[in-house]
């Protein structure tokens, strides 16, 4: 399958030459910070990995350990993300997110709603694996209400396949009428079908809705649901209709107003730079009109937007 990544293998690899380039860029004094960016941009995750087992293997030290001895601040929590295979990284950020002082729902709702069904099972066994404890247990523990409802069904990972030509027009009327059509609103309907149905077949109840209602099904959650359960009934809508869009306008908030939000400006450049950043791009400059690159550029500074720069892969002013 093509990958969507701006970030590619590197061709002409070597897991040893790229280790001892890293070992010279951190020895004396001083860090040659653009051969610690440059390289670890230049190649895939699964390479990255091979470099620090060869950095182990040739200098008998932990490649991780060293980088954040020697970097600071906002481009090493960036570089060590690179660093950290895909799903070993979504569980640190789940687990700081569930652990932290108060839960981070924004995290919780960014990671659950846009991964695939493999993806959100294979994060719940390195949960288990890498903090012998249960995931669901850990986020049911720390939510509540119809969220914490809505986090379960989306840890089940059971979306149903394809498009049930006999269930669009039925949840659409149900979500209608479980919303705008009554008095208060029926959560549990909106859960269920948004929950459970695949992205295709909800991109058609989102059209039936439209045409039922009058209303955008987003302009209906907005009304209809408030708090953290109305933030991610949004995000699985967004990414129903396209993950590229979803993480496009979520890049755009975390650079927008008053200071940068550093923290899931790195997440979503890490996470998606081999999967789809081409895609985030295209719709970044569709949704703002401006690139990713250019807001990157005015939003953020030093070896930390160097190296950002690097992950977008190129300007599509």
């Amino acid at each position: 399958m093509a990958t969507r990544g701006s970030v590619k293998p590197s061709s002409n690899f070597n897991a040893n030459e790229d280790a001892e380039i890293l070992y010279k860029a951190m020895k004396g004094m001083g860090t040659d910070e653009d051969s610690i960016l440059g390289l670890l941009t230049t190649c895939s995750n699964g390479q990255r990995q091979q470099i620090k087992a060869a950095y182990k293997t040739l200098h008998g030290k932990d490649l991780v350990d060293d980088l954040k001895g020697e970097l600071g601040g906002t481009f090493e929590t960036l570089i060590v993300g690179l660093m950290t295979p895909p799903i070993a990284y979504d569980v640190s950020e789940l687990r700081n997110a569930i652990k932290g002082a108060g839960t981070e729902e924004k995290v919780l709702i960014e990671i659950l709603a846009s991964r695939t069904a493999q993806q959100v099972k294979d994060i719940i066994s390195g949960y288990k694996q890498e903090y012998d404890d249960d995931l669901e247990e850990d986020i049911t523990g720390d939510t509540s209400g119809h969220f914490k409802r809505m986090m379960v069904v989306l840890l089940q990972a059971s979306r149903q396949q394809g498009v049930d030509e006999g269930k669009v027009e039925s949840d659409a009327q149900e979500l209608f009428a479980a919303g705008e059509k009554k008095y208060g609103t029926d959560e549990d309907k909106f859960i269920t079908i948004l929950g459970n149905r695949s992205a295709a077949h909800l991109r058609r109840v989102f059209e039936a809705y439209m045409k039922l209602s009058g209303f955008e099904i987003e302009e209906s959650i907005q009304r209809e649901t408030g708090g953290s359960l109305k933030d991610l009934l949004l995000a699985v809508v967004k990414c129903a209709r396209s993950v590229p869009a979803y993480f496009a306008e979520s890049l755009h908030y975390a650079m927008k107003g008053g200071g940068t939000d550093d923290s899931t400006l790195i997440r979503i450049m890490v996470s998606r730079c081999e999967v789809d950043m081409l895609d985030i791009r295209v719709q970044y400059r569709k949704m703002f009109a401006t690139s990713l690159h250019y807001s990157i550029q005015h939003d953020t500074s030093g070896d930390f937007r160097k190296t950002l720069l690097l992950l977008c892969g190129g300007d599509d002013a």
